[in-house]
């Protein structure tokens, strides 16, 4: 457990270090929305460079290949502020996350929440009707959208799947945009939630992306079903490594 923990502060370290360090570029890029896409860009180096720089690699296996030019709302599992990361490198097309309202004034998060990304306020159902309307929009201007069904990552060590919100889902049917389910298999295991309880430790992150669902034959009927339906496909996965 002490090499765990001092691992966490080298990786720590290691985000805080290289995020200074491109920060004078995230800045630039943050000024103006057509900029966003190079923001993503160079939070993908960041994110890939102070992984590799501890140890923490990432290993993605595809059912199908996916056409990045297309938009997509990606769904995953979540157990591990890793998946930021994982998530990052995964798309490669301009994106953009939803997240909780308190990722705006984190030191390393606060200006992504505050440019490209999207702030939730799930306290105020007005709040999340305002946010889930900006991630609509975006999704119209051909931007994919990462959202975390679960919403937050489970408080149970290990991590098992909690139930899914129905925001993403039914948003998908509205626009008619494809979803992506993707299964975080073993993140938890090399960093559980933000390592303060358990450390982290080098390893390989393995990630497994599922094919697309398309939603243009549903209507928002359909919603419950296609959230059980993206639910059961990531829980069955995860059963499979068990």
């Amino acid at each position: 457990m002490i090499l765990k923990k001092v691992h966490l502060y080298l990786y720590q370290g290691a985000v805080a270090f290289f995020y200074f360090l491109f920060w004078p570029f995230l800045y630039y890029f943050s000024l103006k929305p057509d900029r966003y896409r190079h923001m993503n860009s160079v939070r993908r180096v960041w994110g890939y460079i102070s992984s590799l720089t501890v140890g923490i690699r990432y290993k993605f296996t595809y059912e199908v290949p996916i056409d990045w030019t297309k938009t997509y709302i990606v769904a995953p599992n979540h157990t591990s502020n890793l998946d930021i990361t994982v998530m990052s490198l995964l798309v490669k097309s301009n994106c953009c996350f939803m997240g909780k309202q308190e990722l705006v004034d984190g030191l390393v998060t606060g200006l992504f929440f505050r440019t490209v990304d999207i702030p939730v306020n799930r306290e105020s159902k007005m709040a999340s009707f305002r946010a889930f309307k900006t991630a609509m929009g975006r999704l119209e201007q051909g931007i994919t959208v990462i959202i975390f069904p679960e919403a937050t990552i489970p408080d149970t060590y290990p991590p098992q799947l909690h139930s899914f919100k129905n925001g993403p889902f039914r948003m998908a049917i509205e626009l008619k945009i494809p979803i992506i389910p993707v299964t975080s298999l073993n993140t938890w295991k090399v960093l559980w939630d933000n390592g303060k309880m358990h450390g982290s430790k080098p390893g390989v992150c393995d990630i497994f992306v599922h094919k697309p669902i398309e939603t243009a034959h549903l209507t928002i009927e359909d919603a419950d079903a296609l959230r059980d339906q993206v639910y059961g496909i990531i829980s069955k996965k995860l059963e499979e490594v068990k």
